[in-house]
């Protein structure tokens, strides 16, 4: 299935490629199975509850599900499922396309209490996009300047996961950090999907980890460490954005 794996850590951090991308992969299912299904589930619930937490938990759940099947379906081998991921993929951008659409953005920044602490988001998302905007460069830059390509393409054409990254989640996640700063409405609404929806891969990355870990394969000191710190550093922003909102039942 998941070709992104070989693009998180790039060629030479693991002993066998195929059975690291194989580990890396139950590792990811397992996080959509025992996290991102349930979380979709309870979010639906809250929804149908009239709750504006729910409706937040719901759009940035789909982001989840759409970056990861986009990746599949772009990534992966070729293989029987190929048109599920590809079902998978349109059904979460139309969802995520609706729910972003069905916020009401006049009345959005109202559905927040006044002392959300901006500055403390504004710079979690900063720090989200330099993070993986260096990250992502530091590979691909080197490479195109000395006239060779980057080691981490391996067998790929191309690199969909650096172009999804630095071309949407980078920006957005800039954009979200200046507006949430001057208190938009759409600043709310991207911070919040952008940090629930790095949660979930965030932990889905972790989880790759220690699949491999498990599976007695090598990760660099570096991935180990980066990667489940900031899985738990964007759990206290999503925190203190869901107890600011205020639920007034009429979404």
């Amino acid at each position: 299935m998941h070709g992104n794996t070989v693009t998180i850590y790039g060629k030479g951090l693991y002993q066998n490629d195929s059975v690291a991308m194989a580990a890396q992969g139950r590792s990811q299912d397992a996080v959509t199975l025992f996290i991102g299904i349930p979380l979709l589930l309870i979010s639906l619930y809250l929804l149908n509850k009239k709750s504006l937490k729910g409706k937040l938990l719901l759009t940035g759940t789909l982001g989840y599900f759409l970056y990861t099947y986009t990746s599949y379906a772009f990534l992966s081998m070729f293989n029987p499922l190929f048109l599920v991921y590809v079902i998978l993929m349109s059904m979460n951008f139309f969802a995520f396309t609706i729910m972003l659409l069905s916020f009401d953005m006049k009345n959005l920044s109202s559905s927040f209490d006044e002392k959300l602490p901006v500055k403390l988001i504004g710079g979690f998302l900063f720090s989200i996009a330099a993070a993986i905007g260096l990250m992502w460069l530091k590979i691909i830059v080197s490479p195109i300047l000395a006239g060779i390509v980057p080691e981490q393409l391996e067998h790929y054409t191309t690199m969909p996961i650096q172009a999804l990254d630095l071309g949407f989640i980078v920006p957005a996640s800039v954009l979200a950090g200046l507006l949430i700063l001057k208190r938009k409405p759409l600043g709310y609404l991207l911070s919040s999907v952008l940090i629930i929806k790095g949660i979930t891969l965030l932990t889905a990355i972790t989880a790759m980890i220690i699949g491999q870990a498990a599976a007695g394969i090598k990760v660099d000191l570096a991935t180990m460490i980066i990667f489940p710190v900031f899985d738990l550093a964007a759990c206290y922003p999503l925190y203190i954005i869901l107890k600011s909102v205020k639920e007034v039942r009429n979404i």
